[in-house]
């Protein structure tokens, strides 16, 4: 088998191809989570907790000097608690949308066995008789 084949085989199988989907949805979801946790979500719970704004929160490490030109440094923290809520919704919403295809995909109940035929049964009686004696 020539290694041309053997790639097209392994890109074509469905695992392959199902991750390719999932990663193409989970970019596109991205932005829509973003602006849902910047515009939406964020902002009330910034009015709860006295107008903060978690985008400016950050531990200032050396404070800038516009004159001396010295920038500031500061670990900027409450991007990384943004971040931490975007990811936190999006594997939200992922678990739900898989929750819900696996309730699509489930397989139906296995029928019940069939009855056994009556020469069967009747042995049964047979034999259940003979163990009583």
């Amino acid at each position: 088998m020539s290694i041309i084949q053997e790639f097209k085989d392994f890109a074509m199988k469905g695992n392959v191809v199902d991750l390719a989907v999932g990663v193409i949805m989970g970019a596109a979801f991205a932005p829509i989570v973003g602006t849902l946790v910047d515009n939406v979500i964020m902002p009330p719970i910034g009015l709860a907790m006295a107008g903060l704004d978690f985008a400016s929160l950050k531990a200032i490490l050396q404070t800038g000097d516009a004159t001396k030109k010295i920038p500031e440094v500061a670990i900027g923290y409450g991007l990384f608690l943004n971040a931490i809520i975007k990811f936190l919704i999006t594997a939200f919403a992922i678990f739900l949308l898989v929750k819900a295809m696996n309730a699509v995909k489930k397989p139906a109940p296995a029928a019940a066995p069939a009855a056994p035929p009556p020469s069967e049964v009747y042995l049964k009686e047979i034999r259940d008789a003979l163990v009583k004696r």
